[in-house]
């Protein structure tokens, strides 16, 4: 839906290629923590410093102390090598960096970044999820972000590792762990290009949304869970080595960071009040991306873990969330994607994405809470999203349309249930109509139902909400005339008969 991403794969894509994001290191040990890993310009790290801890006291690392940070590089990497399996074939550059050096570093990366035009558009379709408040200034955040978080990190592109000059060699250290692991998974498979995935000459890529970013998203997802998981174990295990523990055999340390991640601290009050998709989009490939890491190594140890899933990488949000599908090779049957530009013809396509686990994840944790999105997302079997805006009509609101199929017509129907509960958030004119087509006066509550089966519609400030259900499918759209809805329909279910009422079966 990137990122994400939803809409969130063109969210998730463009953050990981700017790197903002809140992580919990330092002692680990029941201590506050401070600092922060994140990723760099292209698809990896920056780390953040908080901008508490500024406004608190900030030093200039002394000369002694810099060279002693500089030592340490060589020696960090070594452990990294030695906890991954990953070779150092060549030592790796270091440089001393000011503050405003790194903040001036990630705003230019922000103004150049190619998918800046994506994330554009991924904002605005958000917000018709309802996953973003409508007033929400998305750009403002960054910015907000990057005032409070600035970031020591590893540049792919100069192969450096760029040093914080205003925190000691002790605070920097863990950090250095995560950022020297991604050093080495660098010289040995090439972030940057592995990052690129399948996508076919990723770097003249137009900015205009197409099918192929459904698999792209996805894949793109998985990918940069397996980079920043790699570096969360390191930079985890190098932490506990002082006691002679690991991540492995610490899972209440483990559980504590990750629940530490969605929180946020004192000291990142933009990340605290987020959106929660914000906070699980930006957290995703740290939290996840860590317990898959963590299977892969109980599973077949450091070769499968480390070298093992850059070689054979996941391709799906799913194979992340539960790394058993992955060991097993699970392979699910493709969704139908359907011609896009024959039944989407009076528009101009705005977005167009995979709705994948983790996308269902977060969707149904804003709208029924943690232990349902708990529940409903390991019945996800495929989905994908177009946003677009009519061609005749500029002003009108954005048409979406959004497929997913589950492992049940059961699940299809809870899904379809706790979409339509969503729409007493995001619209304040719903009403329900019949079979004719009509105002219902006695329809029920969009939030009434526990299953919904069959096709249902409302009408609201934006247009008419169908959510229809078949078998295992849920078919839900937004805003679109019904010519479009019936090219759809046919298009999707070309086996039955459209359905041309406005509301049929029983929830």
């Amino acid at each position: 839906m990137d990122n994400v991403k939803v809409v969130a794969q063109g969210l998730r894509r463009w953050f990981s290629e700017l790197a903002l994001l809140v992580l919990l290191a330092g002692t680990l040990w029941g201590q506050a923590a401070g600092g922060a890993v994140s990723q760099d310009q292209t698809s990896q790290d920056q780390a953040p410093a908080g901008e508490g801890a500024r406004a608190t006291q900030e030093t200039t690392v002394s000369p002694k102390e810099a060279k002693e940070l500089f030592r340490s590089v060589d020696e960090i990497l070594q452990f990294a090598s030695q906890d991954t399996g990953l070779p150092i074939k060549h030592t790796v550059k270091r440089r001393l960096t000011k503050r405003d050096e790194v903040q001036s570093y990630i705003k230019k990366s922000m103004k150049e970044d190619k998918d800046a035009k994506r994330l554009e558009r991924s904002s605005a379709v958000l917000k018709k999820f309802g996953l973003l408040p409508r007033n929400f200034d998305l750009p403002n955040f960054l910015v907000a972000m990057l005032r409070e978080q600035v970031a020591g990190y590893y540049d792919v592109k100069t192969k450096t590792v760029n040093l914080l000059n205003w925190l000691d060699a002790e605070q920097q250290k863990p950090v250095l762990a995560h950022e020297l692991t991604h050093a080495l998974q660098d010289q040995s498979f090439g972030i940057e290009k592995w990052m690129k995935g399948s996508a076919e000459d990723a770097d003249n890529k137009k900015n205009d949304p197409s099918p192929g970013d459904i698999e792209n998203d996805e894949e793109s997802a998985a990918r940069q869970a397996v980079v920043e998981g790699q570096a969360m174990v390191v930079l985890l295990d190098y932490s506990l080595a002082p006691q002679g523990k690991t991540m492995l055999d610490s899972p209440q340390i483990v559980e504590a960071l990750e629940q530490g991640m969605l929180v946020g601290g004192a000291d990142s009050p933009a990340f605290r009040d987020a959106p929660i998709f914000l906070k699980e989009e930006l957290t995703f490939p740290y939290r996840y991306g860590l317990d898959f890491t963590a299977a892969l190594l109980q599973a077949g140890g450091k070769e499968l873990a480390y070298a093992g899933a850059f070689k054979d990488p996941p391709k799906t949000t799913r194979e992340i969330m539960e790394p058993e599908t992955y060991l097993v090779h699970e392979t699910l049957a493709p969704i139908k994607i359907i011609d896009m530009a024959k039944d989407f013809k009076g528009y101009d396509a705005f977005d167009i994405g995979a709705m994948g686990e983790f996308d269902v994840y977060v969707l149904v944790e804003q709208y029924a809470g943690r232990d349902e999105a708990g529940a409903m997302y390991p019945e996800w079997r495929g989905g994908y999203y177009f946003a677009g805006k009519p061609k005749a009509d500029k002003s009108a609101p954005i048409g979406l349309l959004y497929v997913s199929r589950w492992s049940s017509a059961a699940k299809a129907a809870e899904f379809a249930a706790v979409y339509a509960k969503s729409l007493a958030e995001r619209y304040q004119k719903r009403q329900g109509l019949g079979t004719d087509g009509k105002v219902a006066a006695d329809a029920p509550p969009v939030d009434s139902w526990r299953t919904l089966r069959g096709r249902h519609a409302w009408l609201t400030e934006e247009g008419v909400v169908v959510i229809e259900v078949r078998g295992d499918a849920v078919l839900i759209s937004e805003s679109l005339d019904e010519e479009t809805m019936k090219l759809v329909e046919a298009d999707f279910w070309p086996q039955e008969k459209p359905l041309n009422k406005a509301a049929s079966g029983q929830p």
